[in-house]
């Protein structure tokens, strides 16, 4: 019996434990994943150090828990963020698989007005987000409440020239996230259109009220389950190389 689980601080809604036992079942599988909560990220050798066959992260750990590991693959070095963790030949290596699921969700939605972005969030899913847009070639700009970089602008500072030149917004918070579903975002709503890609990484609920809003504008929205799946069965791919 293999043992897999989640790092993370408040895991009860998470998606990674019902979708790997779903798939284990599916595929016959004799493996469990397991819910690992953490209060401090310093918490987590005794996790390392345990039976686990394979990690996933979560918030708020993706990047803090670099310190931890013995290798980076080049990807996540790159990125600066790790979601999967490899155990290896006695070693343990970081993984990010959040840019390949990004790369398979948004890539039948992008045109060639999609040449600019804005990412709402500067956390650990957003450099993902970000290392696949400028392999892309798509510009970005940041929005952050404590904006801190040349690239970086606060919420308050949105603005309708900024919406007519990024026509991609990606959410990379967890605002609206359940079971504050009544959270959300402080955008111009007015100025999206039907030539948006909106993009929103939360996936629980299917439609907050970022995405809501910006469908009543005719945006095109997509929200987070896509990229989940899709950086969760690369993560398992990872685990079974």
């Amino acid at each position: 019996m293999k043992n897999y689980g989640l790092i993370g601080q408040t895991l009860v809604h998470s998606f990674s434990k019902s979708f790997f036992e779903n798939h284990f079942e599916a595929n016959q599988i004799e493996a469990e994943y397991h819910n690992v909560e953490l209060s401090d990220i310093r918490e987590i050798d005794s996790v390392l150090g345990g039976t686990y066959d394979g990690l996933n992260v979560t918030i708020p750990y993706k990047e803090s828990v670099i310190p931890f590991l013995d290798e980076l693959s080049d990807e996540a070095l790159a990125i600066g963020a790790v979601n999967t963790i490899e155990f290896k030949n006695g070693k343990t290596i970081g993984h990010n698989t959040d840019a390949f699921g990004f790369h398979q969700s948004v890539k039948p939605f992008l045109s060639n007005q999609h040449e600019r972005a804005i990412i709402l969030g500067t956390g650990g899913a957003s450099k993902a987000v970000e290392y696949i847009l400028k392999s892309l070639g798509i510009d970005v700009i940041f929005i952050s409440r404590n904006p801190s970089r040349e690239n970086e602008f606060s919420y308050e500072e949105i603005n309708s020239y900024m919406l007519d030149a990024c026509k991609m917004v990606v959410n990379c918070t967890p605002v609206g996230t359940f079971p504050n579903v009544n959270e959300e975002i402080s955008l111009p709503y007015s100025c999206l259109s039907e030539h948006h890609l909106i993009v929103d990484l939360v996936y629980n609920p299917p439609k907050t009220i970022f995405l809501n809003e910006a469908e009543q504008q005719g945006a095109i929205i997509v929200n987070g389950y896509s990229m989940l799946k899709e950086q969760a069965l690369k993560s398992w791919l990872i685990w079974n190389l």
